[in-house]
């Protein structure tokens, strides 16, 4: 039988992490230098989906390194990887490479964009407290966002709550695009979809209208040691999701770090009780910058120790974990 699976950290990834070591070392982030790894000014765009993870990443940086200033704005996915074609900042976090037409456009500026995976992520399916259906299949989430299936009765038969409204985060946010790209798979959203002006306000509409589901990024609600997500968890209720097309009750699984892990193909044909949350994607700084300045030195503190294990603790997977199966023998 499967006993537990445990998740051992095997080395951090570090983009130019010697850079920032030896700037540190040298006194580079001494007052009066400017734009070092570890000292100046740099802007950074951030999914809004984000921002718990990454304020934190920013927030324990600048206790490291005084003379930094790590300026985040929260936006929109689109916005954000706007900004950084655009040169308004110099780095962004999102959850997907660029795209050709991206690539195209710092072509044309002759700059060569460097991303680095950092984190993996998994989207909560939010919903009312109130609301019985809290296991759902992967299929009855793509009816539900199509329309297709439009009451909460069609879902488990019980007629305690009618019409569902779904809601997001924001117009063109990320979790819609990841819902119509690897849920819908290209069809259209309901007409009954809506668009809340943040995650906390997302959280707060589910929170007080008993027909809404909605989607949001983990480390919204995954942090049990920040009063602000536990909070937000205690508001709603989050559903568990099976890709699985005759599921057993023990199928649902939560977005728990324990099953964003990739599991090896090995892994899941010696334990076929194992299963990988299926709405997971990876998290990804890009910088535009062209020599060793403090955006090269942050994107290193987030892909490095003491960044990956900020994303341990709040409870996303970093992007260098390896997982472990433990048995024990049956008897």
């Amino acid at each position: 039988m499967i006993n537990r699976v445990h998740f051992l950290t095997t080395g951090a990834v570090a983009v130019l992490a010697g850079v920032v070591a030896t700037a540190s070392c040298n006194g580079l982030g001494s007052p009066g230098a400017q734009d070092t790894p570890t000292s100046g000014t740099v802007a950074v765009s951030v999914d809004e989906t984000f921002a718990p993870i990454l304020q934190a990443q920013a927030d324990t940086f600048a206790k490291l390194y005084p003379n930094a200033h790590v300026q985040m704005s929260f936006q929109a996915e689109e916005k954000v990887l706007l900004d950084l074609v655009n040169g308004k900042v110099k780095l962004a976090v999102v959850s997907r490479p660029l795209n050709a037409e991206e690539l195209a456009d710092f072509a044309k500026q002759t700059i060569v964009p460097q991303t680095t995976r950092i984190g993996i992520d998994g989207l909560a399916i939010v919903l009312n407290r109130a609301n019985p259906d809290s296991l759902l299949t992967v299929a009855q989430l793509a009816a539900i966002f199509t329309g297709k299936t439009s009451a909460w009765r069609q879902v488990s038969g019980k007629k305690t709550l009618s019409a569902i409204n779904v809601v997001f985060d924001a117009n063109r946010s990320s979790t819609a695009r990841f819902v119509r790209d690897s849920v819908t798979r290209g069809a259209a959203l309901t007409t009954r979809v809506f668009a809340a002006s943040s995650n906390p306000a997302l959280l707060d509409y589910v929170a007080t209208h008993p027909n809404a589901i909605g989607v949001v990024g983990v480390n919204w609600i995954s942090d049990r040691d920040d009063p602000a997500a536990v909070k937000f968890f205690n508001k709603v209720r989050v559903a568990s999701i099976t890709a699985r097309a005759n599921p057993k009750p023990s199928d649902y699984i939560q977005p728990y770090q324990v099953h964003l892990a990739e599991k090896t193909p090995a892994q899941l044909a010696d334990y076929p009780d194992l299963q990988n949350y299926p709405l997971r994607r990876n998290l990804y700084v890009i910088s535009r910058e062209a020599r060793a300045g403090l955006g090269t030195g942050f994107a290193s503190f987030v892909a490095g120790k003491n960044g990956q294990l900020i994303f341990q603790k709040s409870g996303l997977l970093p992007a260098q974990m390896q997982a472990r199966i433990i048995t024990t023998p049956k008897l």
